[in-house]
């Protein structure tokens, strides 16, 4: 760590000797896209699988940013999902350019496997070992050496460390399993350091709620990783249902393909090897201990109760904070769920949950239903040939629908490309035009680093305006557990009035070893 001080000055460093020194315009500095260390944002990574190397990509590329340290309690291995035949690796290979084409040839994809009846994806690399070279490949290649050699990267097995020991850290980006978003997030905010968060924003309502009042108490930057209540199509469904496109919505239906991993299924009878490598006990943190098993990660564990939040966790996060900022929405009164076979330790294959909203000013009250598993609501009258396929089996045919009592409105999962019927030439919706070359951005990181730099302006998917958000979809996972409950809900006392063994799920303790 010693020589990290020779790439870059730190912006405290900075802030605290800055009186002795005349401000001179960054372009005298270092001429255009030149930006100075004390605009520079020092960042970790933790939690280094799919999610979090796209990410750490997408900030390794942004000249304010530099990225100091990675973690993950995985030393390193060759198992991680990917969406793409060695997709992470590809996007390794454009993000250090031009000489780079063959980088990391031993970190190619193994193969392929099959994780559901369904659903075949190509494993590749994951882990610090892995993300640290990246890191330092991508630093070594811009710093203008005969070598490229760039010796700037901590890697960490445990979090704890990393935030004990960097003192230079400005910002942490979490994507580990769900289980552990809380854990760390709140640690690094309560050090001041400011949090990107990847989705769900935690595991559960009380945690939710922590996140919410610290990131509030300690005034830093939050952002989950989630665009929608950013996007254009958010602003237009916003504006036409208020023009009364399709008159008062009452109903909002949402369905997704997911799940892509193994839901519906007992404990493994048992255990296997723990790989070398990794911690396993790390990893499982807050989560009650059990033996290891390839049943559990990665990826898959999104599946089990104990880490993960199923569909809800990995797709009803974006959605439902597209609808609760279009309608205004607030945590619901009930919830309850139906679903195909119930299994103590993982979420049901398929299901419905329905989420009972409470009116709000003018707008009244809404029932959404939430499908997953291959489940869809009825098919609406009068659809084109194109709308009438997203009611049909297959993982691309995901969408959202808003009922009036004048009309519907119907868009993609994420508000994509919203149609009303009965068709009318006032409601037609046209993308914005994007310009031919444009960088394609990310809106939360964007508005993120903004606030970490004093822009002034918090980022829409903030932890505080999110909590409610995951308030509302960790209900629908609780529903899901106990099909067949009606689940009233007072957000006041966050707790449940109609059963009082459920509220052993709403804010459960972490393992004492890890115990914040």
């Amino acid at each position: 760590m010693g020589n990290r001080k020779n790439h870059l000055l730190s912006r405290r460093e900075f802030v605290s000797t800055a009186s002795a020194f005349m401000i001179v315009p960054r372009h005298v500095l270092g001429g255009p896209g030149y930006v100075p260390p004390s605009d520079r944002i020092t960042l970790a990574a933790v939690g280094m699988g799919h999610q979090g190397f796209e990410v750490t990509m997408e900030l390794l590329a942004r000249p304010d940013v530099q990225v100091i340290a990675v973690c993950d309690c995985n030393k390193g291995s060759m198992d991680y999902v990917e969406y793409d035949d060695n997709g992470i690796l590809k996007m390794a290979r454009r993000l250090l350019g031009p000489g780079y084409e063959n980088w990391g040839s031993d970190l190619e994809s193994p193969g392929r496997v099959q994780l559901t009846h369904e659903f075949s994806t190509s494993v590749g690399m994951g882990g610090r070992e892995p993300a640290k070279r990246l890191v330092e490949a991508y630093y070594g290649s811009r710093n203008g050496s005969a070598t490229g050699a760039y010796r700037g990267c901590t890697a960490y097995a445990d979090w704890r460390e990393l935030l004990e020991k960097e003192k230079d850290l400005d910002a942490v980006y979490v994507a580990t399993p769900d289980h552990w978003h809380a854990g760390v997030s709140l640690t690094a905010m309560r050090k001041h350091k400011h949090v990107l968060c990847q989705k769900p924003m935690t595991h559960t309502i009380g945690d939710a709620r922590r996140m919410a009042a610290t990131a509030h108490e300690m005034k830093v930057a939050t952002s989950v990783t989630i665009n929608n209540p950013s996007t254009d199509a958010t602003r237009v469904i916003s504006e036409w249902i208020a023009d009364g496109a399709i008159g008062a919505v009452a109903e909002v239906h949402n369905w997704s393909s997911r799940p892509f991993w193994t839901q519906g299924v007992g404990r493994p009878a048992s255990p296997d090897p723990v790989p070398g490598g990794l911690d396993w006990d790390m990893w499982l943190g807050p989560a009650p201990e059990r033996p290891f098993s390839q049943a559990y990660l990665p990826f898959v564990w999104r599946g089990w109760h104990d880490f993960g939040c199923g569909s809800f966790g990995d797709m009803g996060c974006y959605s439902f904070a597209g609808v609760f900022k279009i309608l205004n929405l607030t945590p619901p009164l009930s919830v309850e769920a139906c679903s195909s076979e119930s299994w103590d330790e993982t979420f049901p294959k398929a299901s419905i949950v329905h989420l009972n909203y409470p009116a709000n000013g003018s707008r009244p009250a809404v029932r959404m239903s939430w499908y997953d598993g291959g489940l869809r609501p009825p098919r609406p009258a009068g659809l084109s040939a194109r709308d009438q396929r997203m009611f049909t089996g297959g993982e691309e045919h995901e969408g959202i629908l808003y009922v009036g009592d004048k009309g519907i409105l119907l868009a993609g999962f994420n508000g994509n490309y919203p149609r009303v019927y009965p068709e009318s030439p006032k409601y037609q919706y046209q993308a914005p035009a994007r310009q031919p070359g444009a960088p394609r951005t990310d809106i939360a990181i964007e508005q993120w680093v903004a606030a970490c730099k004093g822009s002034g302006e918090a980022p829409l998917a903030n932890f505080e305006l999110q909590s409610p958000v995951t308030e509302a979809f960790l209900l629908g996972c609780l529903a899901q557990r106990f099909p067949g409950e009606f689940i009233e809900w007072d957000t006041a006392t966050m707790r449940v009035t109609s059963s009082e063994k459920l509220n052993a799920y709403v804010d459960p303790p972490y393992r004492s070893a890890y115990q914040l």
